[in-house]
């Protein structure tokens, strides 16, 4: 062991990982620009590029230099700030994992991810899952041989060893009482607030078109509402909406239909959630483990905050309309206050995840995650994916999935290796309704803000409760702290029947 006491050995930790760090965040412009602009002829160049990149930063995790520097940090790590320790800790974290993978098992995997992606692309366009099959089932491979090993070296089930990675300390024995609650509560009532909507009447769809280029501007004023530094990051189109990039150089992306503006503005409003807590996040700490985001279940909480809880609120409306019936030139009953709250409250059996409401939202991942883990589990076999999605979309949403588009081709999330990931959705819109709830408890006034297009206050307290606590708290830790209280669906089924069935 090499003699490096701290705090030499702790600072040669932290200079390591800022060079792990910059790799991957040259992965992340390098994947926003694959997704996004990259002509179809780069996919083979720019996976060679990826798989690099990806090995080089593996190299470093898991080399002999790396365990003794943890090794000599941690021997004296009574010396160290509450930041330092929080910081040590999850490098210690990420070499274990990534010391369970060699570097020849990460290039294989950077690369079967990539060609699964870019067939996922061409099979999504033809709704033709055969196309994909044979990447994914190669893909999936590697993901099971990646949660065993990962599991292994955790004293972890496979599906918890990747869940572990998206959600840290999330385990599939207390996530499954949590959606198992839902999925008893939600088709119930469901049916009560179809009813209650179709005894209302339909909404009026305003009449189109809407240009792209006009829609593109709208969404990006009201990015510049809700607190996104343009200085620091862009708005762009890909097939699947996302949020990728840096901190200081954020990459938000979305998809239009000129004759719906409603769908890609708060796809791009959602997208901003997720913007300002990379943005958001502490800068001293920026190319550090400590200084990232705190798990996607926070993360996703920060996106359906913006989009659910306050962006299809009555108050926001009340600001928002008037700048968008100018934009398009809106006039009529469809231009209401009253029928564009119906638009957004809209509830229905519908088949696509990303422009679901928030009634039968969770059942869409529900449904993902009991596949996803029968899939690690190996119970479900790649090639019986589109029946079992199909069979398990009647079962929980009642209606026929028409082609394999608006079904199992829908994400890209397990295209890219990304199982374990979907459970995080659920749970970020209960912690989204559990926060928003406490910082309107601690500011009464932010509705009322919210109304007149003022994010200022909610912004700051974010920033303060959420966003710059980086991973110096667990998730269990910071949400007791911003909320008083560990997680409940309480606050989230509050939520619905305060909207969809109010007394």
């Amino acid at each position: 062991m090499p003699d490096a006491p701290l705090p030499d050995a702790y600072e040669r930790l932290e200079s390591r990982f800022r060079r792990i760090a910059l790799l991957g965040e040259a992965q992340a412009v390098l994947h926003w620009d694959y997704a996004a602009v990259m002509p179809d002829g780069g996919a083979e160049s720019r996976s060679e590029q990826l798989a690099e990149l990806r090995a080089i930063a593996h190299g470093l995790l898991i080399e002999n230099e790396t365990a003794d520097l943890i090794a000599a940090a941690r021997a004296n790590d009574a010396v160290l700030d509450p930041w330092q320790a929080a910081n040590l800790t999850e490098i210690e974290r990420r070499h274990r994992r990534a010391a369970a993978l060699d570097e020849a098992f990460v290039t294989k995997m950077s690369r079967a991810s990539s060609t699964s992606e870019q067939a996922w692309r061409k099979a999504r366009a033809e709704s033709d899952f055969s196309i994909v099959a044979g990447p994914l089932e190669l893909l999936v491979e590697l993901v099971r041989e990646e949660a065993q090993r990962i599991g292994e070296a955790f004293d972890l089930a496979p599906y918890d060893a990747l869940l572990d990675s998206y959600e840290p300390g999330g385990r599939a024995a207390d996530i499954d009482p949590v959606l198992d609650d839902l999925a008893d509560f939600l088709p119930g009532f469901l049916d009560d607030v179809l009813a209650r909507q179709a005894a209302a009447g339909p909404a009026i769809m305003p009449a189109g078109p809407f240009p792209e280029e006009i829609q593109r501007k709208l969404g990006m004023r009201f990015m510049g509402v809700l607190g996104f530094d343009f200085e620091r990051g862009r708005l762009d189109v890909s097939h699947h909406p996302f949020c990728g990039g840096v901190p200081d150089d954020v990459r938000i992306t979305t998809r239009y239909d000129e004759n719906d503006f409603t769908s890609a503005l708060m796809g791009v409003l959602h997208e901003t959630g997720h913007a300002l807590y990379e943005q958001g996040l502490p800068k001293k700490w920026r190319l550090q483990p400590v200084g990232t985001a705190l798990g996607m279940s926070i993360h996703e909480s920060q996106s359906l905050l913006m989009e659910m809880q306050v962006c299809r609120s009555p108050e926001f409306v009340t600001f928002a309309l008037p700048i968008i019936k100018e934009t398009f030139n809106g006039e009529g009953p469809a231009w209401e206050t009253d029928n564009i709250l119906k638009l957004y409250h809209k509830v229905e059996r519908s088949f696509i995840r990303v422009d679901a409401d928030e009634v039968t939202y969770p059942l869409h991942v529900i449904l993902r995650y009991r596949l996803e883990k029968d899939i690690i589990a190996g119970k479900l076999k790649v090639a019986d994916l589109p029946d079992a999605w199909n069979a398990a979309f009647k079962e929980l949403l009642g209606v026929d999935v028409p082609n394999d588009a608006q079904g199992c081709l829908q994400d890209i999330h397990w295209y890219d290796g990304a199982l374990g990931y979907f459970p995080t959705y659920t749970l970020g819109a209960m912690t989204a309704a559990q926060v928003y709830q406490a910082a309107c408890a601690a500011h009464p006034e932010i509705p009322e803000h919210v109304a007149k297009g003022e994010f200022t206050t909610l912004l700051s307290w974010l920033r303060e409760n959420v966003h710059a606590n980086g991973r110096l708290l667990s998730g269990p830790e910071l949400l007791s702290r911003a909320t008083g209280r560990p997680l409940e669906a309480a606050p989230f089924k509050a939520h619905l029947k305060a909207r969809y069935l109010p007394d």
